[in-house]
């Protein structure tokens, strides 16, 4: 009879470490504010998340990683930083003001009905996009899942794959001992005929 160690990690926090460890990847963070994150929710040091990650559930995820890193980089370059803009207009001299008024665009009522209106769709497009991108995102995750889950009864049925082979050609060599007894004990029996 085999006891479990009380500190065993499970097949569950297997699962929500490389959620957590792969979520962090595609959205630029690090992997030791993941590991820190799963060890806070798992009661676990960020040590111990870090170990359980490298040593066995990275293995299992090496197609999810690349993924995680090419979303990430496909993430900066269509989100590149926002240049910083100084506006300091505590400090303009009132004759700035005037020039800065002067070179304003004045737009026609019609122009501005236009412009609303094309910032208004792109605004539906980019909610839209948004919409996909999670839905895409759930999806990853849970093919992501599928896949851990799957791994797993893989690597299952190949132990029980092995063990049958094994007990296979045991009884294979039973089998055969027993056949050699019933061949010596006929020649035994043929000897005192």
């Amino acid at each position: 009879m085999s006891s479990t160690r009380q500190d065993a990690w499970t097949h569950d926090e297997d699962l929500l470490l490389a959620e957590i460890v792969l979520r962090h990847i595609r959205e630029g963070g690090t992997q030791l504010q993941a590991f820190d994150k799963v060890g806070k929710e798992l009661t676990r040091t960020a040590a111990a998340c870090g170990f359980r990650w490298n040593s066995y559930v990275r293995k299992q995820y090496k197609s999810g990683i690349e993924l995680a890193k090419r979303q990430r980089k496909e993430r900066k370059q269509n989100n590149p930083p926002v240049e910083d803009i100084k506006q300091d207009t505590d400090y303009i001299l009132e004759d700035e003001v005037v020039a800065h008024q002067e070179e304003k665009k004045l737009w026609e009522f019609e122009e501005l009905v236009t412009y609303l209106k094309s910032l208004y769709e792109k605004a539906e497009q980019s909610s839209l996009q948004d919409e996909n991108i999670k839905t895409y995102e759930e999806r990853i995750q849970n093919l992501e899942k599928q896949l851990y889950y799957l791994a797993s009864e893989n690597e299952k049925l190949l132990k029980d794959l092995n063990s049958i082979q094994a007990d296979y050609k045991a009884l294979i060599n039973i089998m055969e001992r027993a056949r050699k007894l019933v061949e010596l004990k006929d020649e035994d029996h043929e000897q005192k005929v």
